[in-house]
């Protein structure tokens, strides 16, 4: 491994919900070297976990090169969690029974093969610049949209 692989892309991620379920939005900052990327979209209708969860797959959707470490910064539990006490992984051989937003996590897996990314959890709204600023992004983008639609959300809650 060379040594321009040994820094980190450091991808720090949010979500938002107003309502929860609500209009939402996640943001995303990206920080490879000088280099920075800020990303954020808004939702008609979605949960706050399912923003926590799509910032990180937009995040890793953005990346160009696998083999560079990548640190993804959250502050959902939630995220953080299922990925680091190895939850999610039990939730596929179990076909994700009973659990919450299958569509993401497995499409998240994918992404996850890929780049291996390690997680670190930040506490939000604890004056960490970068979760202040994918915050920002993301509930401007719940609340003054152009929202999207979840189609992940909207069609799960037709069948119920």
């Amino acid at each position: 491994m060379s040594s321009e692989n040994s820094v980190p892309i450091l991808l720090f991620t949010d979500g938002s919900s107003r309502g929860n379920p609500g209009p939402g939005g996640y943001g995303v900052v990206l920080k490879y070297g000088k280099h920075e990327k800020e990303l954020s979209e808004g939702f008609r209708n979605t949960t706050n976990n399912r923003m926590e969860l799509l910032a990180v797959i937009k995040g890793l959707e953005a990346l160009k090169k696998p083999g560079i470490p990548i640190i993804v910064y959250t502050d959902s539990k939630y995220v953080h969690d299922a990925v680091e006490k190895g939850w999610v992984f039990n939730w596929v051989k179990q076909n994700f029974k009973k659990k919450a937003n299958p569509d993401l996590w497995r499409h998240f897996l994918k992404l996850y093969a890929i780049y291996k990314p390690r997680f670190q959890w930040v506490k939000g709204h604890a004056g960490h610049p970068e979760n202040e600023r994918c915050d920002q992004l993301a509930t401007e983008a719940a609340d003054t949209g152009p929202w999207l639609i979840d189609e992940g959300f909207e069609q799960s809650n037709e069948s119920n």
